[in-house]
């Protein structure tokens, strides 16, 4: 009979893993138990052993159709570097510009599987008073919580069930992530009165892809309501997609948000069918559609119409004022001084400028609508641009996504010259923008035309330019002075760790205290406050370069003692995503070194001269002696912001050449 009872549990087991292609919740093996390392990848922290995720549209309570999205992990942990993917924090939307509509997560389990101190394996289930919701904004609330009992060796296993009623965004499935996976399956499920373009990003390939037909397995009740809904049945399209040993996804230096490079599987909807009425929608959103919804929702169209809010507040800002860029620069300045930024981003004003100005703060939108405003109540004709910053990924430019974007920033004309601005920050200056705005194109607003794209990286540049002049005295000691002069983004980030002390001495002192083997005589930092001027640092310099280990005659020196790349960014075999320095860079070094009779140069720095394909960039340096003296001079380009896949071996060689470079030193020896 028990026997009997076993296979029956058996079958009934193989019918569900049939049916929903999920793998059983709550079951542990000693494999998985006793598991040390990831053979394929034993630098892993982490792994999944089994990933399933499962999209279908459904009619739920209240006769509601609803996508809902069931998702099921089992990950292995080996160490508490890995404890990362134990902290889980899930995103819900609202895209109901007019009430709180926001997707829910139900069904929410887990458990951490451990082995106690006398080897038994335990389990400890996630607590449901352990799981928060917390509300970031109008448009995103994320449920987070943490598996309990996590230790090195563990496994974690949780599942849960979110409902959408946002039937456009079908959830699409993300095979790749920052651990490794063993195996990772996806299934949409999708009645036949929808109809969706499904695509695979990244450069991975599937193990499996089936597609099959579901009969009658969506179905809906017109109930006789008197409304001319009537029942019916459809068949739907089974989607299957699964992925095999996926491969961690490596994050490098320069590149933007990594969710634009994962292999992921995307849905967008094409067409859309009434399953009450049979009558066909259009869901392909035109740029005019949206222009239309945005000027008239409250939070953002009517935002642009507040010019009357700094008719008053601009007379002593702009008055003396006739030059038409003068005057638009009292303005930046005015508003980054009325507004201190909360850190927050969105596309949408949070509580209306006008909230804002009275509490003297607000996120990049409220801040940014006021400058748009102001600029416009003074004459100008100051546009919106909807941006996705870096960190939050690409936008689609095929068709419009209004979700995409997560960051509004100010355009204005200005004598032919097209200026874009943020005032989050009162170190920018005016037309230049943080570094997390640098991300290909925006869209410009406006309530009088059309929106249209445009390039977000308007020749920003980052530049520096170090002058050092020293002689050498009989002692073994070089005297001179170091001149830095630092323009555009290098100033900014200059003034940014400057503003970080309570005055500009307090971050000489703290330049001192870092530079124990070289001794700073004499610092002067002038322009600090003046952020459309360079950066001008003044160092007098005593640097010892006696060796008690060789001589006194054999002295050395390396000109890079500060600002030396000793490390290559790029290590990768190969990499697959472009890199993404988000503007030109130009860094040049000029040293002059004057000599004592009895000294001469023995071992001169290198000459040398290497160019990207392209015309991406370039290294030089020069070596011209003199009469007891000699100059030195040393040039690092990069005259593109993005570099592709393409130009990786380049950029990676190049910087191996620099990096040799930068570590020769200069001998100097006394005439016997």
């Amino acid at each position: 009979m028990k026997k009997n009872l076993l296979i029956l549990f058996a079958l009934l087991c193989l019918n569900n893993l049939l049916k929903a292609q999920d793998f059983p919740y709550g079951a542990i093996s000693d494999e998985e138990m006793d598991m040390k390392s990831y053979p394929k990848d034993t630098s892993a922290h982490a792994v999944v052993l089994r990933e399933h995720g499962l999209a279908s549209i459904e009619v739920v309570t209240g006769e509601r159709i609803k996508l809902v999205f069931e998702y099921h992990v089992k990950i292995k942990i080996f160490d508490n570097k890995g404890f990362d993917s134990g902290t889980v924090e899930l995103p819900v939307y609202n895209y109901n510009e007019d009430a709180d509509s926001y997707e829910t997560i139900e069904e929410l389990t887990g458990v951490t599987y451990y082995t106690d101190n006398n080897g038994a394996t335990q389990k400890a289930e996630l607590e449901k008073n352990k799981v928060y919701a917390e509300k970031e904004n109008k448009n995103v609330m994320v449920y987070k919580f943490a598996m309990p009992a996590m230790k090195n060796g563990c496994v974690i296993e949780y599942r849960y069930r979110m409902f959408s009623p946002y039937l456009e965004n079908f959830h699409p499935w993300q095979f790749q992530d920052f651990i490794p996976k063993i195996y990772s399956e996806f299934e949409a499920h999708i009645p036949a009165y929808w109809r969706y373009n499904v695509s695979l990003k990244g450069g991975l390939k599937l193990a499996k892809n089936t597609s099959s037909v579901e009969r009658n397995c969506f179905s809906v009740d017109g109930g006789g309501s008197g409304d001319g809904r009537v029942s019916t049945s459809v068949d739907c399209s089974k989607l299957i997609f699964g992925m095999s040993d996926v491969p961690a996804f490596i994050k490098e230096d320069y590149m933007t948000s990594a969710r634009d490079f994962f292999s992921t599987i995307n849905f967008e909807l094409a067409e859309e069918t009434n399953p009450y009425t049979f009558v066909k929608v259009n869901v392909n959103k035109e740029w005019k559609d949206v222009d239309l919804g945005l000027k008239k929702y409250l939070y953002f169209g009517s935002q642009l119409k507040k010019t009357a809010l700094f008719k008053d507040r601009l007379v002593p800002v702009t008055i003396g004022k006739t030059d038409d860029l003068e005057k638009a620069k009292a303005i930046y300045s005015y508003v980054k001084q009325l507004f201190k930024y909360n850190g927050r981003r969105g596309k949408y004003s949070d509580e209306g400028i006008a909230t804002a100005i009275d509490k003297h703060t607000g996120n990049d939108a409220d801040i940014n609508f006021s400058l748009i405003n102001a600029l416009n109540a003074a004459g100008f004709n100051a546009k919106a641009v909807l941006i996705s910053t870096r960190e939050h990924g690409k936008v689609n430019s095929l068709y419009p996504v209004v979700n995409d974007f997560d960051y509004l920033i100010a355009r204005v004309d200005i004598n032919n010259q097209t200026y874009l601005l943020d005032a989050t920050d009162p170190l920018l200056p005016f037309g230049m923008l943080p570094m997390r705005c640098l991300n290909g194109r925006g869209r410009v607003f406006s309530m009088d035309g059309p929106s249209e794209w445009m390039d977000l990286n308007l020749q920003q540049k980052e530049k520096s330019t170090r002058t050092l002049d020293f002689t050498l005295g009989e002692d073994g000691k070089l005297k001179g002075t170091a001149i830095i002069y630092s323009t555009g983004y290098d100033a900014y980030e200059k003034r940014s760790a400057i503003n970080k002390f309570n005055s500009t001495a307090d971050y000489i002192d703290d330049f001192k205290s870092k530079s124990s083997k070289i001794k700073v005589l004499k610092a002067e930092i002038t322009d600090v406050d003046s952020l459309d001027k360079p950066l001008i640092e003044k160092y007098d310099l005593e640097i010892d370069l006696f060796n008690k280990a060789t001589g006194a005659n054999d002295l050395a020196f390396n000109p890079f003692f500060w600002n030396k790349i000793d490390v290559n960014p790029f290590k990768l075999a190969e990499r697959t995503y472009p890199v993404d320095m988000g503007m030109p860079s130009d860094e040049r070094l000029t040293l002059t070194i004057h000599l004592p009779e009895q000294y001469t140069v023995a071992t001169p720095p290198p000459v040398t001269g290497i160019a990207m394909p392209g015309n991406g960039g370039k290294f030089i340096t020069n070596y011209e002696p003199g009469d007891h003296s000699f100059t030195f001079s040393h040039i690092i380009q990069f005259n593109k912001p993005v570099y592709d896949v393409n130009e990786y071996p380049y950029l990676k060689e190049f910087y191996n050449k620099i990096i040799q470079s930068e570590k020769a030193e200069i001998l100097f020896k006394k005439k016997s």
